[in-house]
């Protein structure tokens, strides 16, 4: 091995560094876990206890309240949800469906599944419990009969609000219940994306599905104060193994980090420990504005931690604290000056970056074609909302640790103030989201007009830390 001096001169020192060779160095990713679904045995983990926010991963309780709301007769897959003037101020992502649309709680839970739209969560829970707060109430009712101790939810989407916390533990227990107590959500969440009359919504989880051998699901999720979070399941010889990752710097990171934890899993048997069994005070979350302190790898970095096609003769240098901009950002592992990326350039002939060729070799070439699956709105003749669920009270919030809550995220759908997104973002950047203007659109149209299918927008580069 050969060795090199690289400098940290955020304490005007050097220290010796490795020069590794074929040996990624490991993500600075905020907490994972990577658990067996048959045994519940942890394979791997970091910080898999600490307290986090779920972002969009919250849907999935929301998922499963609905799937269990069916088992047991109080609601069916062709009962109706109707868009409320409540559930249409919720910030995008979202479908912005006008006041009074119906569609089937099938419909419904493909949306936010998929397309993770945070309006028709909203109406979906209003309709399962006959108000949110009903609905709220039930998640926490169901996170503590599932052993999920320390998870607060205070909505059923993940938009921003500090009291909602998780654990990379938690939403593990939850992804493995999702499963296993309901099959049947396998059908909605395998699929990359829906169509919605001419119009193709993207899963962020696409590449993922289309590019991992095995692939079947199943959340992703985003707001600022997360960073970029998921929770993947991959079947393979009749072995399912679920990975739950939050606090990626990218959605081509988290996806790429997955993806590496996931093959690894594959080639271990059992770990030392059961998921429920995991204990550990791993502290508060993260503090506000998570996003803008914890920098993106680039492509050089993410090309020398995750390229399955690095080589024998990849010789890579890593430092603790990192560049960006000339100025040395702290708490980050990443490669310390720019590489010659083995197996060929990922560049095309103008020198801009072949992201499809990063994800080729990151998360793997495309094994399936994109085939989103139609969604429509409307219900069967007869069809109803289900029967409101009978007193059901709000739960206390117990914020034991938790940081006291910013304001609610902006919630007037004409606001021009821009919003976090949850799982509408790019697969290799943030985004956020400028809502539209509230004119109401012409007669017949089903969309109030300025909030149909919102489109992100990329979210500036933080400043770098002088």
């Amino acid at each position: 091995m050969f060795g090199r001096l690289v400098c940290r001169f955020s304490v005007l020192s050097c220290v010796f560094v490795s020069l590794v060779v074929g040996s990624p160095a490991s993500a600075e990713i905020g907490a994972y876990v990577v658990v067996d679904a048959r045994t519940g045995s942890v394979l791997d983990e970091k910080n898999a206890t600490r307290k986090w926010y779920p972002a969009s991963l919250t849907k999935m309780m929301t998922a499963y309240v609905t799937f269990k709301a069916i088992r047991e007769g109080r609601a069916s897959l062709t009962s109706a949800v109707v868009q409320s003037e409540n559930s249409i101020s919720e910030p995008p992502s979202k479908m912005g469906f006008k006041v009074g649309t119906q569609l089937t709680v099938d419909a419904a839970l493909k949306i936010i599944l998929i397309k993770s739209a945070n309006d028709v969560a909203v109406a979906l829970g209003e309709a399962i419990a006959g108000s949110e707060a009903g609905f709220i109430a039930m998640m926490n009712a169901e996170a503590q009969r599932l052993g999920m101790r320390d998870t607060v939810f205070v909505n059923p989407h993940g938009l921003p609000d500090n009291r909602q916390v998780t654990t990379a533990r938690d939403m593990a227990i939850l992804a493995l219940a999702l499963r296993s107590d309901y099959p049947e959500a396998r059908t909605y969440y395998k699929h990359p994306g829906i169509k919605f009359g001419k119009k193709t919504l993207r899963s962020a989880n696409r590449e993922f599905l289309m590019r991992v051998p095995g692939a079947d699901g199943m959340k992703t999720g985003y707001i600022c104060n997360s960073g970029y979070n998921v929770a993947s399941s991959v079947t393979r010889k009749g072995r399912t193994i679920i990975v739950v990752v939050l606090g990626a710097a990218s959605g081509l990171e988290r996806l790429a980090f997955a993806r590496n934890a996931l093959d690894k899993a594959f080639k271990t048997r059992s770990g030392r420990t059961n998921l429920v069994s995991l204990r550990g005070f791993g502290g508060n979350p993260p503090a506000d504005g998570y996003c803008k302190r914890n920098p993106k790898p680039g492509v050089d970095g993410i090309m020398a931690l995750y390229d399955m096609q690095n080589g024998k003769s990849r010789v890579l240098a890593y430092a603790k604290e990192p560049k960006q901009g000339g100025i040395i950002m702290p708490g980050r592992e990443v490669v310390a000056e720019p590489q010659t990326v083995a197996g060929g350039s990922v560049k095309r002939a103008n020198g801009k970056v072949d992201w499809a060729k990063v994800m080729d070799r990151t998360i793997g070439p495309r094994r399936i074609a994109y085939a989103p699956i139609t969604v429509t709105t409307g219900v069967p003749n007869g069809s109803r909302p289900p029967p409101a669920a009978a007193n059901v009270a709000p739960a206390p919030i117990v914020a034991n640790d938790v940081p006291l809550p910013n304001k609610k995220p902006m919630r007037l759908a004409g606001s021009q103030v821009t919003a976090p997104t949850n799982a509408s973002e790019s697969s290799v950047g943030a985004s956020v989201i400028k809502s539209g203007p509230t004119n109401e659109a012409a007669p017949g149209s089903l969309f109030r007009k300025g909030l149909g299918f919102s489109i992100p927008v990329p979210e500036p580069r933080a400043r770098p830390v002088q």
